[in-house]
C-alpha cells in the first residue's frame, strides 16, 4: 500500500491510488545553511486524476461528506456545480421547479449509491426557500455549504413597470436572501460556507434586463456584507460571475438566430483568453474551490471566470490594428 501523501495547497490526505497515474520528481534543494554542501532532496508527487463516471475529474478538495445545498441544480451552470460537488465527494441537496429533471438526476446519483437528494420548489416563493433548508436538515442533518446559483436573465426593462421588476426581484435576489436567511444557524453550526452566483451584467450593464441586473449586483453587495457580518461565525462568502458561458440556454439562444454559427463566432471574438466561451465546468471547478477548505481563508471576493471578458481591454479582441495601439504595443 502506498503511502498518502498531502496536497500542497489544502493538506488533504490523497491518496494516490485513487488519484490515478502518479510520477516521482526529485529535484536538488539548498540545505538550512549556506556552508553547508549537503543538498536536500525534495519529493514532488505529480499527480494525473482519473475520471468518475460522469467525466468530472475529481479535484480532491476535503469535501467528503460534506452537506452542499444547492439552488437551480438540475440544468446548466447549477447541474455542473452539483456533479463537480458529488465527484469531491459531497452529498447534494438539489432545489428545482421541474419535478422531472430533479427526480432524473436523484435516480442517477441513487443507482450509483450517491446522493443527490431532490426537493422541489419553486424559490420565487419564500416559503419554498424554508422549506429547502428545513428538508435537507431533515435528510442530513446538516448544511457545511450553501450555493445561489438560481436565477433567470428575464429581460424585465424600464417598460415592464415596477410590478414586473418586483417580481424580477423575487425570480433572481430575494430568495438568495431567504435561503441564507433559513440556513444561517446551520451555518453556523458548521462554520460553513456561502456561494452566491452571480453575473457579469450587473458590471457591464446589457440593456432592456433591469430587474435582472439589479439582482445581481444586489448579489455582489451581499456577498460582502455577510463576509463581514459572517465571519465572526467562521463562515466564508464569496461569489462567482460567469460571462459568456456554452450552456445549453446559450445555445438555444443563438440557434434561433439567422446564423448561429456566424453569431458563436462572433461572440468568441469578443472574449480575451483563447476566443472561446467558458465552459460549465470551468464555472463549476471555480464554485466547488472556493466551497472548500483549499479556498479557506478566501471570504468577501466577487471572481469573475470568464477568459477576461468583463474587464480586458476591448482593442485586445479588435480584428484591426488598433489591437496593437497603445503603450504596450511593440
Amino acid at each position: 500500500m502506498r503511502e498518502a501523501k498531502n496536497c500542497i495547497n489544502c493538506e488533504n490526505q490523497c491518496d494516490p491510488e485513487n488519484l490515478g497515474t502518479t510520477s516521482l520528481r526529485i529535484t536538488p534543494e539548498s540545505g538550512p545553511h549556506e556552508d553547508e554542501s549537503r543538498l536536500l532532496l525534495r519529493r514532488e508527487v505529480v499527480l494525473t486524476p482519473q475520471s468518475n463516471t460522469d467525466g468530472q475529474r475529481p479535484m480532491k478538495l476535503g469535501l467528503d461528506g460534506k452537506v452542499a445545498l444547492v439552488t437551480g441544480g438540475s440544468k446548466g451552470i447549477g447541474l455542473g456545480i452539483v456533479r463537480c460537488l458529488i465527484a469531491e465527494g459531497a452529498r447534494v441537496a438539489n432545489v428545482n421547479r421541474s419535478e422531472a429533471e430533479g427526480r432524473a438526476l436523484e435516480s442517477e446519483y441513487a443507482a450509483q449509491g450517491l446522493e443527490c437528494f431532490f426537493i422541489q420548489g419553486d424559490l420565487a416563493d419564500v416559503s419554498a426557500c424554508r422549506n429547502a433548508v428545513e428538508q435537507t436538515l431533515q435528510r442530513f442533518g446538516r448544511i457545511d455549504i450553501l450555493i445561489n446559483n438560481a436565477g433567470v436573465n428575464d429581460g424585465v426593462g424600464l417598460d415592464a413597470g415596477v410590478d414586473a421588476f418586483v417580481d424580477s426581484l423575487r425570480r433572481n435576489l430575494i430568495h438568495v436572501y431567504a435561503m441564507a436567511h433559513y440556513s444561517l444557524e446551520a451555518l453556523k453550526k458548521s462554520r460553513g460556507v456561502i456561494i452566491n452566483i452571480g453575473s457579469k451584467v450587473c458590471e457591464t450593464g446589457q440593456g432592456g434586463t433591469s430587474g435582472y441586473a439589479a439582482s445581481k449586483g444586489g448579489i455582489n453587495g451581499l456577498t460582502r456584507e455577510w463576509a463581514v457580518e459572517l465571519a465572526p461565525h467562521g463562515i466564508r462568502v464569496n461569489a462567482v460571475l460567469p460571462a459568456e458561458t456554452w450552456t445549453p440556454l446559450y445555445e438555444k439562444c443563438l440557434a434561433a438566430m439567422p446564423d448561429p454559427a456566424g453569431a458563436k463566432a462572433e461572440m468568441e471574438r469578443l472574449i480575451p483568453f483563447e476566443r472561446r466561451f467558458t465552459t460549465i465546468e470551468e464555472l463549476a471547478n471555480m464554485a466547488v474551490f472556493l466551497a472548500s477548505p483549499c479556498s479557506s481563508h478566501t471570504t468577501g471576493q466577487i471572481i469573475f471566470v470568464d477568459g477576461g471578458y468583463t474587464h480586458l481591454d476591448r482593442k485586445c479582441t479588435a480584428q484591426s490594428d488598433i489591437a496593437s495601439f497603445g503603450a504596450a504595443a511593440k
